[in-house]
């Protein structure tokens, strides 16, 4: 029957191996989402400067040079070689300013990815975290990668809704206080 899988056909989905992973250029209808530089990170600490920001996601706001270490250490890679570190700036097509970032923690040998969306207080509720996080979800589908993973604090209605507009579902599992919510996205066709 044409369109569905035989069985098993998902467990032979050639999945990419850890070091061919890495974030590329992404674009939405209104955002292009750019491999984090450290460069960034002047721009940034003013974009998470706002504590509110980390009401959900505790912590406090950086400095610009805490953001330039910070981003240094996230430049050079996960210290495990099994794991990829996949992060964005999100620049906003019209103005080119930053308005937030993305970030996607890969795991291939376990199929997994466990991602994050973060918007400047002054730009939320314009669905751009939604863009974003739609297109970093597309993009992992295509790599291919199974299961997608966000942790979201049950409190934080707005990351909610975006997981949910990307495909996400809440599961029974929590961890730190925060729920998991998982996607499995189809299996892109054979090739």
């Amino acid at each position: 029957m044409e369109g569905v899988p035989r069985p098993g056909a998902a467990a032979k989905v050639r999945r990419p191996a850890a070091r061919t992973v890495h974030a590329a250029e992404l674009t939405t209808r209104r955002l292009d989402l750019v491999p984090l530089r450290v460069e960034h990170a002047g721009e940034m600490a003013l974009v998470l400067g706002d504590p509110v920001l980390h009401a959900f996601i505790g912590g406090a706001p950086l400095s610009a040079d805490a953001l330039r270490a910070r981003y240094a250490r996230l430049a050079s890679g996960s210290p495990d070689p099994a794991v990829v570190w996949c992060n964005w700036v999100l620049r906003l097509r019209g103005d080119g300013r930053l308005v937030g970032t993305a970030q996607a923690t890969v795991t291939p040998a376990r199929d997994t990815a466990e991602l994050a969306w973060v918007i400047a207080t002054p730009r939320q509720g314009r669905g751009f975290a939604t863009e974003a996080a739609r297109a970093v979800t597309a993009w992992l589908a295509e790599l291919p990668v199974g299961r997608l993973i966000a942790h979201i604090h049950p409190d934080h209605h707005a990351s909610a809704a975006v997981a949910t507009a990307c495909g996400f579902a809440p599961t029974a599992h929590r961890e730190d206080g925060e729920i998991r919510w998982e996607h499995r996205p189809p299996a892109p066709p054979n090739g």
